[in-house]
C-alpha cells in the first residue's frame, strides 16, 4: 500500500506562528509520547508507522514547504513538489505519476490519499486499513472515509451512504457544505462528514492522468503540470465517479485549523516564555520569542507571539484573523 500525504495551506488562520512556508501542520506544539513536542505532520507519520499498515509514505507538497519538511521528517520520506499550486486533483495526479513512472509501482497498487494534519486516534488508521481492503477487493473504483458527525456543521462536505450493513457502504450522493438546517436533515439520513481520505488502485488514477498528459516519464509530467485543470479531487473525480463506496470512522477527529481548536489540545496554559496571573479564566499563551509575556484579568483569550507579530484575541473571534493577514 502507498499512502500519499497532502501538505498545503497558506497558514492564515494561525498567524503569527504560521505563514506560507510554515503552515499549521508544522507547528511543534503537540505533546509527544515520552516527552517533548511534535508537529501535526510528525504526529501523523508516527501514527501511520505505529498502526502497522505496511505502507510506504509519499508527501505531496509545494516547493515553499520543502525545507521545513526535511527538517521535521528527515530524508527518508519522498516528497513530490508541485511546480505551482493547482488544487488537490493536480497534486494527487502528480504524486500518482511519481509512484507509477518514477517508483515503478504497478497499476494494481492500492493508494490511500489523506491530509497530513488530522488530529485523530488509532481507530482512524485502522479504518484506512479497511479502506485498503475494500480497494483490493474491488468494492468500488473509489473508496472514501466517512467520519461520523458529532454535530450539524456547515464547514464540511457530507457523504450519504446507501442503507445496508457495513463495514463498506455504497455512496448514494454528496452534499457540499450545506446550511446548518440542511445538515440536521442530512444527519437524520445517516450522512457522514467527508474526511478527505480517498482510496483507489493506482491504475485508476493514472488513466485520468493520461487524459491530460500522456507521457512516459515523471519528469515530463511534472514539466507539463500546468496542463492539469485547477480543480479539487472531489469535483474532478469523486462527484463524477458512479462507483464510490465509503468506510465509516466513528472516533475522535478534529481539524486544528484555528487558534480556538488548536489551543484546546495544548496541555499547558503557557507554551514558551510567559506567566499567567491568578485572575484568568480559559487563557492560553503561545510565545516563540525570548521575551516574557504576562496576562491577568482575562477570560477566553488567546495570546500568540512570534517574530512575525502578536495576536491577542477572544477565542470565538480567533478565526477572523484570516481576513486581516494580508493587511498585517
Amino acid at each position: 500500500m502507498e499512502i500519499i500525504l497532502l501538505s498545503g495551506g497558506s497558514g492564515k488562520r494561525l498567524w503569527p506562528l504560521s505563514n506560507n512556508e510554515r503552515s499549521k501542520q508544522f507547528l511543534p506544539l503537540l505533546d509527544k509520547p515520552g516527552g517533548g513536542k511534535e508537529s501535526m505532520v510528525q504526529r501523523v507519520v508516527r501514527q501511520i508507522r505505529e498502526a502497522g499498515l505496511n505502507a510506504d509514505i509519499t508527501l505531496a507538497t509545494n516547493a515553499a514547504q520543502e525545507r521545513i519538511i526535511r527538517q521535521q521528517l528527515g530524508g527518508d520520506i519522498p516528497t513530490v513538489l508541485e511546480p505551482e499550486r493547482r488544487d488537490t486533483f493536480p497534486a494527487i495526479a502528480l504524486a500518482c505519476a511519481y509512484l507509477s513512472l518514477a517508483k515503478g509501482c504497478s497499476d494494481d497498487e492500492t493508494v490511500i490519499v489523506m491530509p497530513c494534519d488530522p488530529y485523530t486516534e488509532a481507530g482512524y488508521f485502522a479504518t484506512i486499513g479497511r479502506m485498503a481492503q475494500a480497494v483490493a477487493s474491488r468494492a468500488a473504483n473509489l473508496v472514501l472515509m466517512g467520519v461520523k458527525p458529532t454535530y450539524p456543521s456547515s464547514k464540511y462536505g457530507y457523504v450519504v451512504p446507501e442503507k445496508g450493513s457495513g463495514p463498506v457502504f455504497k455512496v448514494s450522493r454528496f452534499t457540499e457544505k450545506p446550511t446548518v438546517e440542511r445538515a440536521v436533515e442530512l444527519l437524520d439520513d445517516g450522512a457522514l462528514w467527508n474526511g478527505g481520505v480517498f482510496g483507489f488502485r493506482l491504475g485508476y488514477l493514472m488513466e485520468m492522468v493520461r487524459k491530460y498528459i500522456d507521457e512516459t516519464s515523471f519528469e515530463t509530467v511534472r514539466a507539463r503540470y500546468g496542463d492539469f485543470p485547477k480543480i479539487s479531487f472531489d469535483y474532478e473525480v469523486a462527484e463524477k465517479e458512479p462507483s464510490v463506496a465509503v468506510v465509516p470512522f466513528d472516533g475522535a477527529w478534529k481539524d486544528l485549523g484555528t487558534w480556538n481548536t488548536l489551543t484546546d489540545e495544548l496541555s499547558a496554559p503557557v507554551t514558551g516564555r510567559g506567566v499567567l496571573g491568578e485572575d484568568n479564566e480559559n487563557v492560553k499563551i503561545v510565545n516563540e520569542l525570548d521575551i516574557p509575556v504576562f496576562a491577568d484579568g482575562l477570560k477566553d483569550i488567546i495570546i500568540a507571539v512570534s517574530a512575525d507579530g502578536i495576536l491577542v484575541c477572544h477565542r470565538k473571534q480567533s478565526e477572523n484573523i484570516k481576513k486581516y493577514v494580508e493587511k498585517l
